[in-house]
């Protein structure tokens, strides 16, 4: 049946309805077949790999059973920084083959599940028209959806996004954190977390409850696999009194009880805050950790968030008072920057800091071209592995907040 028969709706409806137990090995069939009664001659879809370096076709179902086997697939890919489809990726904005000529039959659209992006739909016709990229970008998000739906429990998906297997701590740290961009119209929250396949004891969290945004971002002492234990008792300290109604003093001192209770020996930093998105009231507890950057009108605004740091988290002392919540008021446009000390403790083979600075420089350079956040935080990362020479030596984790109400 054609797309003029049958209406894209309802094209787009059958997609849905076939998604529900759709084996994440059957996305490309599902995609090219919808594609071709939308009025495309072929579609293929294309995901960034877990350090966003490259884009990766998703596996034919016989690339599939090589890959679910451990074995080299063979699987085509793109580079994100030198490829047309690395731009739609990085700008979350459609592309055009032949000089931007839509009559070149050929495009990349954005694949974005909410405001976190996670690849390209390659798309060919005749010619792409308005009415086509319409039904295109339909696709396209119905697309992200699925993929963002199947990818947390397919191994033939997160095998094609890696390019070698992680380490058990690696492996346990990228189970609990949640995905890297969340956000509404009010606000976005993205963060990074390097070096993807062997970090340690950095973790991070974000989610939205209302008007309400909380951020968690964790540096557990070492770099082993007791490390990623401990971030990850952390974080399900945190949910679990967060979602039991617990405030930020209460996420802390929970923390502090459990790490000394049942890893004893073990210290993290943390830093736990909530934003009001309709107020703009940030609130925030620093355990020993360094201080976030409120990052305004293209510049840091001096001393805007530092404060005396309580003691680290995991010594479980009775005596100690309770950490305190401070309070700061944001602007609509404000940024908030946290990260961890392997970002600005990065040296150079020089002996070179990396430094707060320059931080905030790579930020705010990539926001003011008109970049998305997440894609100024991937460049801060690669500015962060040039200096040390592609070799962290220690965990390098970051989380940035934009408040844009009247986005």
């Amino acid at each position: 049946m054609s797309v003029q028969d049958s209406g894209w709706g309802e094209v787009l409806a059958d997609v849905l309805a076939a998604a529900h137990r759709l084996a994440p090995r059957d996305i490309p069939e599902l995609v090219q077949r919808a594609a071709g009664r939308l009025g495309f001659a072929r579609a293929s879809v294309y995901v960034a790999d877990v350090q966003q370096r490259e884009l990766v076709a998703l596996p034919t179902p016989s690339q599939a059973q090589l890959l679910a086997r451990g074995l080299p697939a063979g699987l085509k890919t793109l580079p994100v920084d030198s490829s047309l489809a690395g731009r739609a990726y990085r700008t979350e904005t459609v592309q055009f083959a032949a000089a931007g000529d839509p009559a070149g039959g050929l495009g990349w659209l954005p694949l974005v599940d909410g405001v976190g992006r996670l690849g390209v739909l390659r798309v060919a016709a005749p010619r792409l028209d308005d009415r086509l990229l319409v039904r295109g970008n339909a696709l396209a998000s119905l697309t992200a959806m699925i993929l963002a739906t199947k990818q947390q429990y397919s191994d033939v998906l997160a095998r094609t996004v890696r390019s070698r297997p992680m380490t058990l701590q690696a492996e346990l740290a990228w189970a609990f954190v949640p995905p890297r961009t969340i956000g509404t119209r009010a606000v976005t929250s993205t963060a990074v977390l390097e070096p993807a396949y062997e970090v340690g004891g950095d973790a991070f969290d974000h989610s939205l409850a209302g008007t309400r945004l909380h951020l968690t971002l964790l540096d557990a002492m070492g770099h082993d696999l007791a490390s990623g234990g401990c971030s990850a008792v952390a974080l399900a300290a945190c949910r679990s009194t967060r979602r039991a109604g617990g405030g930020l003093t209460d996420i802390a001192e929970q923390i502090d009880r459990t790490l000394a209770r049942w890893i004893p020996d073990r210290l993290l930093t943390c830093l736990v805050a909530d934003l009001d998105t309709a107020t703009g009231r940030l609130d925030w507890i620093n355990c020993g950790h360094p201080a976030p950057l409120l990052i305004r009108e293209g510049r840091i605004v001096d001393g805007a968030m530092e404060r005396p740091p309580y003691l680290p988290l995991g010594l479980g002392s009775p005596d100690l008072p309770s950490p305190q919540v401070h309070t700061v008021r944001l602007q609509p446009g404000d940024r908030v920057l946290m990260f961890t000390d392997g970002v600005t403790e990065a040296r150079s083979p020089a002996g070179d800091l990396f430094g707060e600075q320059r931080l905030a420089d790579t930020v705010v350079r990539a926001m003011a071209a008109g970049l998305p956040a997440p894609e100024a935080l991937r460049r801060l990362v690669q500015q962060i592995l040039l200096h040390q020479n592609q070799q962290l030596r220690d965990d390098a984790t970051i989380l940035l907040t934009e408040w844009h109400p009247h986005r």
